[in-house]
């Protein structure tokens, strides 16, 4: 028998929820006394089924005693199941799969996804509801009100559980019964993979082919599921899969699967004979996909293809095609797609709950955004691994180079040349009243009608989305400055840092002429990309002369 202990602890009004859970660094977590405790407690509390919750991380700083200290809660709070990786590995998408498979009452995941880790790096903690997604607004609300007021803490902290060990455990605290299930981080998710993709015919394709696959982990949560689904599924080599170990600091490597922060591989792919490239995130939702010779396939270009791919997919092949969705920054290649093939095709929000939304509906089959996010409504997350899968399939399915996919692409459905400056960790209420005087001029309507050289604003607005499902509306998720030629510049401060603010101006524009459809992003959106940086002021806002990261 088991007792508990109730602590008292002080709230914190810093427990807010951003796009994808509570992210802070490593040391706001360790410096205030409950920090991690209080917003655990806070979802405990606002969760009402108590029957199974799945845990697990990326393996970063901090994970491993936040999952000791969330069994000892669950334990204290009347939960009958934990599901737990084994050594707390569980990418967010193998997270959304078991939650979906065990029909539990929600998960939570510890991670804070493409940010940095280490000590000196960010930590997070996420809840994700029973459909496998991330909590609605309407619950993370309910979270941090519960959080900005919390007095208590319940806590069992004789209870240790082995999470190094596949196996069960059984505690009894005060006559509930709770158990605790260590399983294979990847088997569940795995089988998930098979059922969806003809994985043999994949492997016969590598195989014959010859094309030979770099995939790096980045030092995050993707090394044992590489290892697993690309080495031993799909027979390739050892040495196909790098940077496979979990580590706490990720190696020091910033695991965001950019041009940027995953050059390494991108010089990899610029100077071998390798024909297919791709990397993950630390938390395996997001992904970069790289032809030979480092050939870059932006995640506008990437969604519109496994949109026209479909068919190569024995998934959809089952289930039809629903329809299609992406996030309002991301540029709009898939909606030709979708206009060809008289699908619908709905433009959200920045964030994946947003998506499930409309996949529970049973309105999309397939989405995805400009932040290297693809999914599909196999689960309610963005999953890098199925998007790789989904790459290999259409490789598979047209015998043709990454290339040679994207340029007949281009020539059956024209480019959407598009690029995004990131600006990070500048200084909040600079970047603030930039928005605010940016906004100022799009409430008085002074930018209808200006010039710019050969562009003339047509609309400019603050992005306001009404879901088709249940009607809420959401306000304020990034303003747009649109052409007259449908060119855009769209100004955002993302929700997913943990200090600071970080501006993201996203640019694209629409060609058809097949002149230009191989020519450098970089040359045609150069005019566009000085208009944006005038009409924003940033560097006088943010004394950046350049952005941290280019897209």
């Amino acid at each position: 028998m088991c007792s508990v202990t109730i602590k008292q602890t002080t709230p914190y009004d810093d427990q807010k929820p951003g796009t994808s859970g509570l992210r802070k660094p490593v040391r706001t977590f360790l410096g205030k006394v409950n920090y991690a405790a209080n917003f655990i407690q806070s979802i405990l509390n606002v969760v009402e089924d108590k029957k199974c919750l799945v845990v697990g991380g990326d393996g970063r700083y901090y994970m491993t005693e936040t999952i000791d200290l969330i069994v000892q809660m669950c334990a204290a709070n009347k939960i009958h199941r934990l599901v737990i990786g084994q050594n707390g590995i569980l990418s967010t998408p193998a997270v959304s799969c078991l939650i979906r498979k065990l029909e539990a009452s929600g998960g939570i995941i510890l991670t804070a996804s493409h940010n940095a880790g280490g000590i000196n790096g960010d930590f997070g903690i996420k809840y994700n509801t029973s459909n496998g997604g991330p909590a609605s607004e309407t619950i993370t609300n309910r979270i941090y009100q519960v959080a900005r007021c919390i007095r208590e803490l319940r806590i069992c902290e004789s209870i240790h559980v082995d999470i190094t060990k596949i196996g069960s455990s059984s505690f009894t605290v005060h006559g509930h019964q709770m158990t605790v299930d260590i399983v294979d981080s990847v088997d569940d998710y795995l089988c998930l993979m098979q059922n969806i993709f003809d994985l043999p015919k994949i492997k016969s394709f590598i195989s014959t082919s010859g094309i030979k696959i770099r995939i790096d982990a980045m030092n995050g949560v993707m090394g044992p599921y590489a290892k697993r689904i690309f080495v031993q599924e799909l027979g390739c080599s050892p040495e196909s899969v790098v940077n496979c170990d979990p580590l706490p600091d990720f190696g020091g490597k910033h695991p965001d699967p950019n041009l940027t922060y995953a050059s390494e591989l991108v010089e990899f792919m610029k100077t071998s004979d390798y024909g297919f490239g791709a990397a993950f995130d630390g938390d395996g939702d997001r992904n970069m996909i790289l032809g030979a010779k480092g050939f870059f396939v932006t995640p506008s270009d990437s969604l519109a293809v496994i949109a026209a791919n479909m068919k190569c997919i024995p998934y959809f092949q089952k289930t039809g095609i629903k329809g299609f969705a992406l996030s309002m920054p991301t540029a709009g290649a898939v909606k030709v797609v979708a206009k060809k093939l008289d699908q619908k095709c709905y433009e959200t929000p920045t964030g994946w709950k947003f998506f499930g939304n409309l996949m529970d509906a049973g309105l999309i089959s397939l989405c995805g955004e400009e932040s290297f996010g693809t999914g599909s409504d196999h689960i309610r997350e963005k999953d890098g691994c199925w998007a790789v899968l989904a790459w290999l399939s259409i490789l598979a399915h047209l015998d043709q180079s990454v290339e040679e996919i994207i340029v007949n692409h281009w020539k059956t459905y024209g480019r959407n040349f598009f690029t995004r400056y990131d600006y990070e960790s500048c200084e909040s209420e600079a970047c603030n009243d930039m928005m605010t005087q940016l906004k100022n001029k799009i409430v008085d309507g002074s930018l209808i009608s200006q010039k710019f050289d050969n562009y003339t604003i047509k609309i400019a607005d603050d992005f306001e989305y009404i879901d088709p499902v249940d009607k809420s509306i959401t306000t304020g998720q990034g303003l747009r400055i649109i052409f007259t030629d449908g060119s855009r510049i769209v100004v955002r401060l993302s929700g997913t840092g943990s200090q600071g603010a970080t501006v993201r101006i996203y640019i694209d524009c629409y060609i058809t002429d097949a002149q230009k459809l191989t020519s450098p992003a970089k040359e045609v959106l150069k005019p566009l990309i000085k208009i944006a940086l005038e009409l924003t002021k940033i560097e006088q806002y943010t004394g950046r002369t350049y952005p941290t990261v280019i897209t």
